[in-house]
């Protein structure tokens, strides 16, 4: 029985630190594992050019404990006034390695998303042209499509459509929570790619909703029926090089969480290579994990794998603190619901 395993050291390929006092007190859970994070741009007000992602990066920089090597992605919000050029000479500095596309209402921080696709299209086509991938959040916000079918509606309607009509774009389909994004990705060639976070592998709509709401389970993608669970554990754990890690890990303070219309988000940077450890374990893949969390992202993105490595040991259960405190109210780390036996040496 494998009590212990060392990987490349992994990246995390979709992450909100957010500013300020919640950036200084997050970061350190994400820099402490994880090497490199494609950057959310969804801030208020959002990063939407380069000079915005040039002052963002240096405030997470200068953020960063003494010592660390973290290395911040960053990438831009795509709206509907983004300049192409300012986009592409953003690349060519090696600025951003991406532009995010929100569809307008869809999320935290999302008002200044995009409603009309065709208006963007100048800005896919550049991109399609010098190889900057877009990461999508994958749902449509219309008021008469069901939330727990809204990532299905979007590949139909926008995902689909966006690709057929510029050839080449790279796209990452960002949280995928169904088995027709797992299906979709399948069906695509190697220029689409899809993430996949800690929480929706191991929780489903019922976790949030049954026997009392439980906020801090709270995402969106909202979680899905577990056949859509057992089918992203399926696709994180087979080996195939379309999927890997983003972990979504959206800290908000528990006063925002706990709101009557609260926060959308689940903390989960300080554990989650614990619970991905085990969930591979209990899928008899870990073999499959260092695939998932350390190279299949550099590789769709065009980056080098990680030169050192992280070990994680099976002993006695780990406890991670329950929270972190914030100047503005402590955050809740999210609790996958059972014991973590792998602990990161």
């Amino acid at each position: 029985m494998t009590s212990q395993i060392t990987l490349k050291r992994p990246d995390d390929w979709h992450l909100h630190l957010r500013d300020g006092n919640m950036l200084h007190a997050v970061l350190p859970s994400t820099a402490t594992h994880f090497a490199r994070a494609i950057i959310m741009p969804n801030l208020v007000p959002p990063v939407v050019t380069s000079a915005d992602a040039a002052g963002y990066r240096d405030r997470i920089l200068s953020a960063l404990p003494e010592g660390s090597t973290f290395e911040p992605l960053m990438t831009l919000y795509l709206t509907e006034q983004t300049d192409p050029n300012d986009v592409a000479a953003a690349h060519a500095s090696g600025l951003i390695k991406a532009v995010k596309l929100y569809p307008a209402g869809a999320t935290t921080n999302s008002a200044s998303g995009v409603s009309h696709f065709d208006s963007v299209r100048p800005t896919l086509e550049r991109m399609a042209e010098i190889g900057l991938p877009l990461c999508v959040h994958g749902e449509v916000t219309d008021s008469d499509i069901d939330i727990f079918d809204r990532e299905a509606v979007f590949i139909d309607r926008v995902l689909d459509p966006i690709r057929r009509t510029t050839p080449g774009l790279r796209v990452v389909m960002e949280h995928i929570t169904t088995s027709n994004a797992v299906e979709y990705a399948r069906s695509q060639d190697d220029t689409l790619g899809a993430t996949i976070t800690t929480h929706h592998l191991v929780i489903n709509r019922n976790h949030i909703l049954a026997g009392g709401i439980k906020p801090h389970y709270y995402c969106l993608p909202v979680a899905k029926r577990e056949e859509h669970r057992l089918a992203l554990r399926d696709a994180a754990t087979s080996g195939e090089a379309r999927f890997f890690l983003g972990t979504d890990s959206a800290p908000h303070t528990d006063a925002n969480k706990l709101l009557p219309c609260g926060c959308a988000g689940c903390f989960t940077a300080p554990n989650t290579m614990s619970i991905l450890t085990q969930a591979f374990e209990e899928d008899s893949a870990l073999e499959k994990l260092e695939g998932f969390t350390s190279l299949n992202g550099p590789a769709f993105y065009g980056l080098p794998v990680n030169e050192d490595t992280i070990t994680l040991t099976k002993g006695d259960p780990v406890t991670y603190p329950s929270h972190v405190e914030t100047p503005d109210g402590p955050v809740t780390v999210f609790d996958p619901g059972f014991d973590l036996n792998w602990r990161v040496e």
